[in-house]
């Protein structure tokens, strides 16, 4: 019989473990230019040894010690370790951290007043749908009960601007009677923006047309009665069904196009980021192509000489002096972080400049098919290095602002053994499609064909993909009768 209990065992486990510097380092390496800004602000607040130079000192990449500083500052106890930095190289795991967007104040200076003035006073604050519809409500005239009904229907108006519930489930819901649920329905329809409160697309568009006056043409009869063969563009069809010309039909669906499908899009939260390009690449007056990397955001940091001297003077008692060696050495840290940063960002576009040559000289038609791992193999980084100081990073060209992984792209082979890449192949399948004849637009396969006259093999699924991540609409919903 064998008895059961608790066991001690002993086991061996390799692990790989982050200390918090090299965390803060992934953190700086990884974030785009503004919201560096913040990371180093909040180690400025922490760390008391480290002070933020004036706009017009030098930079953190021009910063070297002074050689005639107390030899302290070079004692082996504050050095931050090299081994630091090679770790990162290491690392065979990504480790995708996520950064909340948040105000980033730029510091004020004497010489950005005027335009900081301005950039004040131009700032405006987003109205929500239901604001707007609310104040609409309490400057409409109608009864106190119609007006509580026109709250408990705004309420149920979604981000597209229909709504989700029906007038006699409100009614039901609100306990207010039908026939005051009824007539406030009508008069949100009134409401700005036009369209606004009514059930789906269809109904929508037609409320719109009304709003016009032109509830009674073709288009609104189009609406009604044949929104299936609008929708896919039947044009022979509905003038058979209508009586109505090709010509009428078509000046129906012109006007219909200038509708708003959804009113309350507008009015949506902007979830757009502001984007600060990390590095510009451009030519000089000699016409050599040069590369900036992108300071603005970037504080210049030192280390404080007051508690240089502090410690030089020996006048700290062990637990103070651990604190400052400590302190000073995670200022050091960073400093170098930052300075790595840059370097690492100027040397993976460099090299993106050598191998894109042909894309900055002409544009997107010349993109070359690139991997992170062939750019990590020159810089002399792993391919893990590369993904995180171009996560979320943005490059200015001669031809516009694109995200640094815009550059990395997998391609087919030409019928020359040139390589092409998918972005190129669908830049021409775009201007393929630009300049087809309305009336007779190519088929994917057509394209395929075109493709292939220009030493592009490629399958027709293929092409349908692009095409449909090109948002393109497929042949019979780009045909146009004339």
């Amino acid at each position: 019989m064998s008895s059961q209990g608790f066991q001690q065992v002993q086991k061996q486990t390799q692990a790989l473990a982050l200390a918090p510097q090299l965390r803060n380092s992934l953190k700086i390496l990884q974030a785009p230019a503004v919201e560096l800004r913040t990371s180093i602000l909040e180690e400025l607040q922490a760390n008391p040894l480290l002070e933020e130079l004036a706009i017009d000192s030098i930079s953190v990449e021009e910063h070297r010690e002074d050689p005639n500083a107390n030899q302290l500052e070079q004692d082996e106890e504050t050095e931050f370790n090299p081994d630091d930095f090679s770790a990162l190289e290491r690392m065979s795991e990504d480790m995708r951290e996520h950064y909340a967007l948040e105000n980033t104040g730029q510091s004020h200076t004497s010489e950005d007043d005027e335009r900081r003035e301005h950039f004040m006073n131009s700032l405006t604050t987003n109205v929500s749908l239901q604001q707007h519809l609310v104040e609409q409500a309490e400057l409409t005239d109608c009864s106190n009960q119609e007006r509580e009904a026109l709250l408990y229907l705004i309420g149920s108006i979604d981000d597209n601007g229909f709504l989700t519930e029906t007038v006699s489930n409100i009614a039901l819901t609100s306990r207010i009677p039908y026939s005051s649920v009824s007539k406030a329905s009508e008069t949100l329809k009134s409401f700005d923006p036009p369209g606004i409160g009514t059930k789906n697309t269809q109904d929508c568009l037609v409320t719109q047309l009304e709003l016009r006056g032109q509830g009674k043409s073709i288009a609104a009869q189009i609406l009604r009665e044949h929104f299936q063969l609008l929708i896919r563009r039947r044009i022979p069809e509905l003038g058979r069904k209508l009586r109505a010309s090709t010509e009428d039909i078509q000046d129906a669906i012109e006007a219909i196009a200038t509708l708003e499908p959804s009113p309350g899009k507008r009015f949506s939260p902007d979830s757009n980021a502001v984007i600060e390009p990390d590095a510009t690449v451009y030519k000089d007056e000699y016409g050599e192509w040069q590369i900036a990397l992108n300071s603005d955001y970037i504080p210049r940091l030192r280390i404080s000489s007051t508690y240089k001297d502090m410690l030089a003077k020996g006048n700290l008692n062990q637990k103070e002096k651990e604190f400052m060696v400590e302190r000073m050495r995670s200022g050091k840290f960073l400093i170098n972080s930052i300075e790595q940063r840059q370097q690492t960002i100027e040397r993976i576009t460099l090299e993106i400049l050598k191998f894109q040559g042909d894309f900055f000289e002409a544009g997107v038609s010349k993109l070359r098919p690139l991997t992170m791992n062939t750019i990590a193999h020159i810089v002399g980084v792993h391919e893990t290095t590369v993904s995180r100081a171009i996560a979320n990073k943005y490059i200015r060209t001669p031809h516009g602002v694109f995200a640094f992984k815009y550059f990395f792209t997998p391609g087919y082979k030409a019928g020359s053994g040139e390589s092409i890449s998918n972005k190129s192949i669908k830049d021409i399948i775009s201007h393929i499609i630009e300049e087809e004849n309305p009336a007779k637009p190519y088929s994917d396969q057509g394209i395929v064909n075109i493709l292939t006259e220009k030493k592009i093999k490629i399958a027709r699924r293929t092409v349908a993909k692009y095409r449909e991540e090109l948002s393109i609409l497929p042949t019979n919903l780009r045909r146009r009768y004339q």
